[in-house]
């Protein structure tokens, strides 16, 4: 099913069959998310919730790639509050939808990216996938992530993850609950399928209110943290010598050299 909005899509492959809409990052090599891409996801997933004869929303990245993440070039000073208000409003799209929503995650999945698979309500990965949030390498931080990771993970291991960006394997992931189930390349796929199956065969209204309820005590707080975190962000971190160096040395390809303010 191919409507007008899927038609125009640049960065997104929609694929509507029966009740499963399934949207595929679209941005080689390795699905960057730039703002064109955020604001197609925004539009999409509006769509989507708009329909009531879908339930579920898979989302995955074209070719062997979830994605590497938000572009860099965004954050610099003039483009940086303006992407993260696109990128947020496609987070909490996804947190607050009524649909169930899976991510299926093969090769890089990384900053921007982890953080989008990590909202969805089941997460199935490749054991060699490369999880990560590296955006302390940069001298900033990932807001969701700051948000919410510690809800999904513990606050030790969100800390670990978040304040060295160290990366992890699909198989670490799953072992600290940072996704579902970790698997082989080629049982992806099947995993994802019959997982969707399963909830096709359920309620869909049972399944809008089960989330509601599921997510209650989380949802009084997700939204003033994130608030709280690109307050923050803006504010303080997009003032610091660092985060600027950070951005700039990336974008040129060097080592950064850190100034401590």
């Amino acid at each position: 099913m191919t409507t007008a909005v899927e038609s125009k899509l640049a960065r997104l492959t929609v694929d509507v069959s029966g009740s499963v809409a399934r949207l595929v990052l679209r941005n080689p090599p390795l699905n960057v998310i730039d703002i064109p891409m955020m604001e197609e996801l925004a539009q999409v997933l509006a769509e989507m919730e708009s329909r009531s004869n879908i339930s579920v929303i898979v989302l995955s990245g074209e070719g062997r790639t979830f994605s590497a993440g938000v572009d860099v070039a965004a954050h610099v000073p003039d483009k940086v509050e303006a992407m993260l208000l696109k990128f947020h409003a496609v987070i909490r799209a996804l947190v607050a939808s009524k649909k169930v929503t899976l991510a299926a995650v093969r090769g890089h999945c990384l900053g921007g990216g982890a953080e989008l698979a990590m909202v969805c309500d089941m997460v199935y990965t490749t054991v060699s996938a490369q999880w990560g949030f590296p955006e302390i390498k940069l001298a900033c931080y990932p807001p969701v992530a700051c948000t919410a990771l510690a809800a999904v993970v513990g606050q030790k291991r969100a800390a670990e993850l978040i304040l060295t960006g160290r990366t992890i394997t699909g198989m670490e992931a799953a072992q600290i609950g940072l996704v579902n189930r970790a698997l082989a390349d080629e049982e992806l796929l099947s995993a994802v399928d019959n997982t969707v199956a399963e909830i096709l065969r359920l309620s869909p209204a049972a399944l809008a209110v089960t989330k509601k309820a599921l997510y209650a005590w989380d949802a009084m707080h997700f939204d003033k943290g994130l608030a709280r975190a690109e307050k923050i962000y803006l504010e303080d971190l997009m003032k610091t010598a660092d985060a600027q160096e950070g951005v700039r040395a990336f974008m040129e390809k060097r080592a950064p050299n850190w100034v401590g303010k």
